[in-house]
């Protein structure tokens, strides 16, 4: 007999829509995909589809006299931050691995993606012996440009970490990445599968062997990127990846070292212990293997903070429904979140697993279900402005996104160079003249409000590392949503 006590959940004025009124989930799949061209740097493939973008980058690594070209600029800006590149690839692997069968010809471009990201972390890897390349660009230089990619004349700097600079978080996530990966081309491209998890193995070797926080070794990083919940996180969660990619019982030895009992309600490019749990999880669920039972239980924890009407909820909701974690690009907890109980639901089907937070509320799949579709559907505009925070998806979006490819004319408009800040276009109130197709914003406030101000970077900027995690709901929901 269905619990009163679910009805009422499933059915609060939180989670409830019409269900006529669906976004096109498979355009929007296509649209999230599609953005990644708009991100990449290196030189650019004949069937490259997004036509504004050219070239660029094309000296990087020459300063360190090595080839790093290649993999994609993080955000609006022209600077490759490999830790949260290193996540993005990781999150699209894990999608490819859990949705890949309902991405429909997508597969192949999620493939694409996933590819240029990985082709260059190998460089990274392997360019120079004991050194990990984690990073190109000066971020303070670049920050204080507004330049297309294809024109920037700021400091190419190379980072990277090492014995005595050591930087586990960013080496353990360049492994999960790697990982995940090798498992999603296992049965299309096996030779390319197989130096993708030897070298998974290799980066990962560095990452516990050289204790450190990648942050402290290279200050630059931290008003970017920097690791701010430590190392262990990662640990965990390339010794998870390594561990499903190879069933090699060491590395479950090595999560188990590193101990348990880290709650979070949080899951985005720095924290990675939820995603740890719910990928662990998997086995305990779907394997019924007991060995993993602890974060299973550290899985429904985490589901419990972000559930509305769980007793230890401690997640914000915006009035119209919105999870809203932090006011600075809020969409990248909403989607990684979104990813994590999309996955989780999927692991629960199979035995029609139920859990409860507290003693009263009973959680099914579709509860899951029913929260990760609220969150997808107000991103693509079931939401109180109307709008679509993904770029070129419906008939309002944002248009004058914090972007500088997107707000300056292309290279085919005006082939002439830009000089640092010529032209003032971050400054101006028109819409940007190129339409970053399948771009996520950084979102709305807490009230639900979007001022669509380039200036407002918090809320206009889009990443990379905002749209890897929302593939695999998507793929999900254009499916039907079927598991």
């Amino acid at each position: 007999m269905t619990s009163l006590f679910f009805l009422t959940f499933l059915f609060s004025s939180l989670l409830t829509r019409n269900a006529d009124a669906n976004p096109n989930y498979i355009e929007a799949l296509s649209k999230s995909l599609l953005f990644f061209q708009g991100q990449r740097s290196g030189p650019l493939p004949p069937d490259q589809q997004v036509p504004w973008r050219a070239s660029s980058g094309l000296s990087d690594g020459s300063s360190a006299n090595v080839n790093l070209i290649g993999g994609y600029y993080t955000e609006g800006d022209n600077v490759k931050h490999n830790f949260p590149m290193a996540f993005t690839t990781t999150m699209l692997a894990w999608s490819t691995l859990e949705y890949g069968d309902q991405m429909g010809p997508e597969i192949q471009n999620a493939r694409v993606n996933i590819r240029w990201a990985t082709d260059y972390l190998l460089k990274c890897a392997t360019a120079t012996p004991g050194k990990l390349y984690v990073g190109v660009g000066d971020p303070k230089a670049d920050h204080a440009c507004w330049e297309r990619p294809e024109d920037m004349d700021t400091p190419r700097t190379v980072y990277s970490v090492s014995s005595s600079s050591p930087g586990s978080d960013v080496a353990a996530e360049t492994a999960a990445a790697l990982a995940a990966s090798s498992m999603v081309f296992r049965g299309v491209d096996s030779e390319y599968s197989r130096l993708l998890l030897e070298t998974a193995k290799s980066v990962m070797q560095f990452a516990i062997r050289y204790i450190g926080n990648y942050s402290d070794s290279l200050p630059y990083v931290r008003p970017f990127y920097g690791s701010y919940s430590g190392y262990k996180d990662e640990l965990m969660w390339g010794a998870a990846w390594l561990l499903k990619a190879t069933d090699d019982l060491n590395y479950e030895n090595i999560i188990k070292s590193l101990g348990g009992g880290d709650q979070t309600d949080i899951f985005n490019w720095d924290n990675k212990y939820a995603g740890v749990y719910v990928l662990l999880s998997q086995r305990a669920l779907v394997n019924n293997d007991n060995n993993f039972e602890l974060y299973k239980q550290e899985a429904e924890s985490f589901v419990c903070k972000i559930l509305p009407n769980s007793p230890s909820s401690s997640t914000h909701y915006t009035p119209g429904g919105l999870i809203h974690k932090l006011p600075e690009v809020n969409l990248q907890y909403v989607t990684a979140i979104t990813f994590l109980l999309t996955t989780y639901a999927k692991y629960m089907k199979p035995t029609q697993h139920t859990f409860y937070c507290g003693n009263s509320i009973i959680v099914y799949p579709d509860t899951l279900i029913s929260l990760s579709k609220k969150q997808v559907d107000y991103i693509l505009g079931d939401n109180p402005k109307t709008m679509s925070y993904m770029v070129g998806f419906g008939s309002n979006f944002p248009l004058r996104i914090h972007h500088r490819a997107s707000s300056l004319p292309s290279k085919a408009v005006h082939p002439t160079p830009f000089s640092c800040n010529e032209g003032s276009y971050r400054d101006t109130q028109d819409p940007n003249p190129n339409i970053l197709t399948g771009a996520i914003v950084g979102g709305p406030d807490q009230n639900d409000e979007y001022p669509d101000r380039r200036d407002d970077y918090i809320h206009s900027e889009p990443t990379t590392y905002i749209n890897a995690p929302f593939v695999g709901p998507l793929a999900y929901f254009a499916s039907g949503g079927s598991a």
